[in-house]
């Protein structure tokens, strides 16, 4: 019972610590951003993420596969998981501030839940998740508030612009599916390294990383995001999901979150205005909804 109970507590702390990897990594983009343009922040981070994760596949002795059709399914795979959303978050946060852009990266679950009810058909009940799909949109109105009244474009759509790599990241765990059948970890190590292929002419073309002049501190947040935000989450994210189960790993949205929120403030001296506040709070309870974390008596009966 002792030696189940020490396994919890460990397995709880490496939940703190991959919420914590997750939700600097939108610090370490703001960092990174000020002298280094969206794709190649991107670029840099996904060949280190990959060519860790292909190392580990190798140190474990999982094949490659062999099927040009499964290779172009993990290339899909790492547009909607990695190229696409880690874009769209970079971009965003030229415009918005790190902590905001946490906030909003953690609504992928309101996004799956209206994938799977209205295109799917599949989603189960719907009258709670639609409860707490129209909290968080109220929540995301409130945040965007400020700027809509204030009239600042280029905030409203980086604001946009992460809240779409939410919607992103929920096509890619719902297309995700079909790899159930494949380790894990080959998964995450091939579906990057696809992203890794999608993203050098982007940044070659957009970019032209030859010409640019990153900070001292612009290269360590890439390198942290690569391996911190990337690899070890990673990893920690697919132990998290046997141990744990999906739902118990769903939870470290909220301090993926709180930690985007807290450093933001602490490190980069953004500001925790009333209007912030309220969202954290109309989110993160629209996802505790949608998830089942927080149960309804009159619509969740047993």
């Amino acid at each position: 019972m002792e030696s189940r109970q020490q396994n919890q507590f460990i397995e709880i702390g490496l939940l703190v610590v991959l919420a914590f990897f997750w939700g600097s990594s939108f610090t370490l983009i703001k960092v990174a951003i000020d002298t280094v343009p969206p794709a190649t922040i991107v670029l840099g981070r996904l060949i280190l993420g990959a060519a860790l994760l292909l190392a580990l596949v190798r140190l474990r002795g999982i094949a490659l596969p062999t099927s040009l059709a499964l290779w172009g399914a993990f290339t899909v795979q790492g547009f909607l998981q990695s190229a696409l959303p880690f874009t769209l978050i970079s971009w965003g946060e030229k415009y918005i501030d790190s902590g905001l852009a946490g906030l909003l990266n953690s609504t992928p679950p309101l996004f799956a839940f209206l994938i799977t009810f209205f295109v799917l058909g599949q989603a189960d009940a719907p009258l709670r998740k639609f409860i707490g799909v129209s909290v968080g949109l109220v929540g995301v109105l409130v945040t965007l508030g400020p700027d809509l009244l204030n009239g600042s474009t280029e905030s409203i759509w980086g604001q946009i612009a992460v809240t779409g790599s939410s919607l992103s990241y929920a096509v890619a765990a719902i297309y995700a599916r079909r790899f159930s059948d494949q380790p894990a970890l080959l998964t995450a190590a091939c579906s990057m390294t696809m992203a890794t292929v999608l993203m050098v002419p982007v940044s070659l073309f957009a970019d032209r990383p030859w010409t640019l002049t990153p900070s001292a501190e612009a290269l360590w947040s890439i390198a942290a995001l690569g391996i911190l935000s990337t690899t070890l989450a990673m990893t920690i994210y697919f132990r998290l999901v046997k141990t744990l189960g999906p739902v118990g790993v769903t939870s470290g949205s909220y301090l993926r979150a709180g930690f985007s929120v807290l450093l933001g403030v602490f490190f980069l001296g953004e500001s925790m205005t009333p209007s912030l506040l309220a969202g954290i709070v109309l989110i993160l309870l629209s996802v505790a909804i949608v998830t089942g974390q927080i149960r309804l008596p009159f619509l969740d009966k047993k």
